[in-house]
């Protein structure tokens, strides 16, 4: 496959080998977070998924190793990263049920509004501070001219009523995260993730119901290491196994 970007790529994989993906040497790489994000993801046979913002794609086709009777759209604002998810789909044997779109979650393509049962996204995480001097890096990480509560209001957008939007997120911006999903979801299940039972949690996935209104769960923390270090089994199960991380009690 030609390379479409002038950088060196490596090949990684991703959930015990399932995965393949294409991604830049140096820059952001892909870790457990779109694993963790895939695995909270349920959807339904027959279901139209979207992925915000994919970049090369882990979250997307480590779905796609879950699901393999749902459709899966991967958008991508950065064409060097949207074109590294799409020779991604050969490689993970994804033909006819993986897409990948150029384009912006602030103003979604049209053929993505409303149409949508589900929406995953990893949004970047930081809203302030010194960007990374790498572009890969600084556009993963680093809001820049979309902040966060419009890329969720461009997720919402493309949701059907009552689709589910997943997201995961740095844990100390939750109050971010509930404040932009306030008046327009309800039914919302917060998971944190701790690296370790006596740490606070680093992340928080985010399950959200599109015009619902049960109440809102918060659920016990999931915790990623043991003692030695080491991944826990649950955490095992998740990120090898390809188990599912409840988003429910």
């Amino acid at each position: 496959m030609a390379e479409h970007v002038s950088v060196a790529i490596t090949e990684d994989r991703l959930l015990g080998g399932r995965v393949i993906l294409r991604q830049p040497a140096d820059g952001y790489r892909a870790a457990i977070d779109p694993v963790l994000l895939a695995a909270a993801a349920a959807p339904v046979p027959g279901w139209e998924v979207l992925d915000a913002g994919c970049g090369a794609g882990a979250a997307l086709f480590s779905l796609a190793a879950r699901c393999n009777r749902v459709s899966l759209t991967g958008l991508e604002r950065d064409p060097a990263m949207a074109a590294l998810a799409r020779d991604a789909i050969a490689l993970n044997h994804a033909e006819g049920r993986v897409q990948i779109m150029e384009g912006d979650i602030a103003a979604p393509p049209s053929r993505l509004l409303g149409v949508c049962d589900l929406v995953i996204t990893n949004p970047p995480y930081a809203a302030d501070g010194t960007q990374a001097p790498n572009a890969f890096r600084a556009a993963a990480n680093h809001e820049s001219d979309v902040d966060l509560a419009t890329w969720i209001a461009g997720c919402l957008k493309c949701l059907k009523p009552k689709g589910r939007l997943v997201m995961i997120h740095r844990a100390d911006r939750l109050s971010d995260v509930l404040t932009a999903l306030n008046g327009a979801t309800g039914d919302i299940h917060v998971l944190p993730i701790q690296p370790r039972s006596a740490e606070r949690a680093s992340r928080v996935i985010v399950d959200a119901g599109k015009q619902r209104r049960t109440p809102d769960t918060l659920l016990p923390a999931f915790i990623l290491h043991g003692p030695d270090g080491a991944y826990t089994a649950a955490a095992q199960a998740i990120l090898r196994d390809a188990m599912p991380l409840p988003m429910s009690p």
